[in-house]
């Protein structure tokens, strides 16, 4: 591949040789170190490849041998410059083109995420953006290893991050975890501000009630005074762990108090009621052989397109498909083209039978315990049944569940009014 682009660039061309002895021409070339390929027979004669300057040394040759040469063929891109030589506005052009190629790659144009399932790229984009890392900004400014301090420092379930810049793409892979890590730098903030975050505890005091009603199934205190134990029956908004301590004397009388944030781990049995219900009949799309099309190009923030598909029917589906132009595998320019496409359909009311409806159901049901069961929530027994009527379906019943019921609520503050004592001071009569 590269031996014949640098024939290219130097040039060669394609000869016929005939006469009394053609095998000693080609005897007479190798040794004098002219280099020939492509060697083929032809009628009294050969046909070669040699480079311009090996055929300018032919002459004294083929007079020894008595042989004829002729020029069949030229190849390379001398030939094609002097073809060209007149236009001088196609080299123009060309320069044109290669001057902004060069301009274009001092540039990024495109970036690129890998290893993100938790974060989308537009979040991740607009977080970028945000500080100042988008396309259409130069190659030199981008910090790669301030890029990666700051995904870190804002993302703490973000692991690792690698940012590079491969041609006009910056390439940024992720790697996520689902526990939250904290950096060091996040470790080192959290120690020196331990006493500031012990005197907001104390300044907003926070006690833990129940989010719902059920009954106690397990309670860990880690801060405050519980209030209730395992068994206890509680409704929505009873305290289960108070967030003020009471600081009694040698004779039990409360003296003072002690505020702090409440924190503990409290599970109970609730109960859910889920509803659902859907109408046998529906509209089911009917697409037809009607299509449109709409080609664009884009440049930078500028859209150029042929025609248009708004309200071309009165009911369309729309997709779009568009590819940024590159040249190589990471040098992309700004300029994309793609083209969009509207598909005709109408509604046709159709009505589920009894099992399709089930299904449904069914299925929506399964998807409501999968999003309970990924909060946490765990799901002990239900007595959810499907109900089918002449014109709609429901699902309905009782979930009865085991979860965590705190949340948070603010402290009562309390004061102790101190009375002073009268002290007299007696006299001996």
């Amino acid at each position: 591949m590269i031996r014949s682009f640098i024939r290219y660039l130097r040039g060669y061309v394609k000869i016929r040789v005939r006469g009394f002895s053609p095998e000693r021409f080609l005897n007479m070339c190798s040794y004098h170190n002219i280099y020939i390929w492509g060697l083929s027979p032809v009628r009294n004669g050969y046909e070669m490849y040699l480079s311009i300057a090996d055929f300018r040394r032919l002459k004294p040759l083929a007079k020894k041998t008595q042989t004829k040469i002729s020029l069949t063929e030229r190849w390379g891109f001398p030939f094609f410059l002097f073809h060209y030589r007149k236009r001088k506005l196609f080299f123009l052009g060309l320069f044109l083109c290669i001057a902004l190629l060069k301009i274009y790659s001092l540039f990024i144009w495109d970036i690129h995420f890998e290893g993100n399932e938790k974060w989308p790229d537009e979040t991740l984009a607009e977080y970028l953006k945000s500080e100042g890392v988008a396309p259409f900004m130069l190659k030199s400014e981008v910090d790669c290893p301030g890029i990666v301090k700051n995904i870190r420092k804002e993302y703490n379930d973000i692991v690792w991050v690698s940012a590079s810049v491969d041609g006009s793409r910056l390439k940024i892979q992720i790697k996520e975890n689902e526990d939250t890590l904290l950096t060091d730098t996040d470790s080192r903030k959290e120690s020196s501000s331990d006493n500031m975050d012990d005197a907001a505890q104390e300044q907003h005091p926070t006690d833990l009630i129940a989010s719902s009603d059920g009954v106690i199934t397990s309670i860990v205190t880690r801060a405050g005074v519980p209030q209730v134990h395992v068994g206890d029956q509680v409704e929505k908004g009873d305290i289960l762990v108070l967030g003020r301590v009471d600081v009694v004397n040698d004779s039990g009388e409360v003296t003072g108090y002690q505020y702090q944030q409440s924190d503990a781990d409290i599970f109970a049995d609730t109960e859910l009621e889920y509803t659902n219900s859907i109408s046998r009949v529906y509209q089911e799309k009917v697409y037809d052989d009607r299509t449109k099309y709409q080609p664009y190009i884009r440049i930078g923030d500028f859209t150029f397109s042929i025609g248009s598909i708004s309200n071309e029917y009165e009911h369309s589906e729309i997709s779009v498909t568009e590819r940024q132009v590159k040249a190589g595998e990471n040098f992309y320019l700004p300029l994309s083209f793609g083209i969009k496409k509207a598909v005709s359909y109408t509604f046709e009311k159709k009505k589920y039978t009894d099992q399709e409806i089930r299904e449904i159901l069914s299925a929506d049901f399964q998807q409501f315990c999968k999003d309970l069961d990924e909060k946490g929530i765990q799901i002990r027994e239900n007595s959810v049944k499907i109900h089918l009527y002449a014109d709609s379906a429901s699902a309905a019943g009782t979930l009865y569940l085991n979860e965590r019921i705190t949340e948070e609520a603010d402290t009562e503050i309390l004061t102790i009014e101190r009375k002073e004592t009268d002290e007299s001071v007696g006299t001996d009569d």
